[in-house]
């Protein structure tokens, strides 16, 4: 795949930026959105894309996301919604501030991001949410995070139909459990994580997934190929589900 203009949200990290660091080697223009000016700054200059400020708790800067990018007559190919966080916390201890600040990451961050990119959008274009398995799998402290990736899936099954007018298509990939700096933002110490990371030597796999291995993925639903999907889901999860 070249040629295309690809936006990744959250694309100064993790799978983010080890999808940017892919296209752009293919000869794709890459524009990826951050809400650390400093991290936007490195990636850019590292990886030879485009980079903008833009929270996806902060709708005032998803907005002005996309007034800077019709001002700039930028018109997308695909647009992969992968911001998020994960902060977990048994479900007897959640308070209302814990699920708004993850709800609005994850879900309205995205709603919000694909509302206001609308405009920017080509006919057809690709958009591919970065969910997780978590959305089928329970796992202990990870309430309000499944939830949060499972309201955004429904969220895309009904646009879907609604823009589908407009050559607009919309699938999914549930990534499994993938070393990023995820854990550590989530509070795990060097040593959980190793300790952590250490249990998925079981899985058909063999091993903790890389951010590379989940792009691979990424880029088959941003690819001519994928045009007849709608609503598709990709789970990556190195067999953990078997």
């Amino acid at each position: 795949m070249n040629g295309k203009t690809i936006l990744i949200t959250g694309g100064t990290a993790g799978i983010g930026r080890a999808l940017a660091e892919r296209l752009v080697s293919q000869g794709n223009q890459v524009i990826i959105t951050g809400r650390d000016q400093s991290k936007i700054d490195e990636t850019v200059l590292s990886l030879g894309c485009a980079g903008y400020m833009a929270d996806s708790a902060n709708p005032k800067q998803l907005q002005q996301l996309s007034t800077a990018l019709q001002k700039d007559n930028i018109q997308l190919d695909g647009l992969v919604l992968n911001a998020g966080v994960f902060y977990p916390e048994a479900f007897a201890d959640i308070s209302e501030e814990a699920f708004d600040r993850t709800m609005n990451i994850n879900t309205k961050g995205p709603f919000i991001t694909l509302q206001a990119l609308l405009p920017t959008l080509k006919k057809p274009s690709s958009v591919v949410f970065v969910s997780s398995i978590a959305v089928t799998k329970a796992f202990p402290h990870g309430a309000v995070y499944s939830a949060s990736k499972a309201a955004f899936e429904a969220i895309a099954q009904v646009a879907n139909l609604e823009l589908a007018p407009q050559g607009i298509r919309i699938n999914s990939v549930r990534p499994g459990v993938t070393a990023t700096e995820i854990q550590g933002k989530a509070g795990m110490t060097s040593e959980q994580q190793n300790e952590f990371f250490e249990t998925l030597n079981t899985t058909p796999l063999g091993r903790v997934m890389t951010p590379e291995d989940q792009i691979g993925a990424i880029e088959f639903l941003l690819s001519d190929q994928s045009v007849a999907m709608r609503n598709a889901v990709i789970e990556v999860d190195g067999g953990y589900l078997l």
